[in-house]
């Protein structure tokens, strides 16, 4: 159960990444963008935000996550351009 929750919400900052960058990604590109913008997010801040847990789950690190989803968009599109 906890690996379906874990995808969810990498789903949605991938989603919330997306919406901010304005990209148009496909869904399962949103989960594979929020899973390395999170491990991104966290190497970049390294836990340097803690903002509580809301229901289980850590908002510095759904923070970072979007941080780093969007960073990666970033990148994504220097690269194809």
């Amino acid at each position: 159960m906890g690996l379906i929750i874990a995808l969810l919400i990498w789903a949605l900052i991938g989603w919330v990444a997306g919406k901010i960058m304005g990209s148009s990604y496909a869904w399962w590109l949103n989960i594979i963008i929020g899973i390395v913008g999170g491990w991104l997010g966290g190497w970049l801040l390294g836990g340097f935000l803690n903002l509580g847990t809301i229901l289980s789950i850590n908002i510095g690190e759904v923070v970072t996550g979007i941080i780093g989803a969007v960073i990666l968009i970033f990148i994504v599109r220097l690269i194809k351009k």
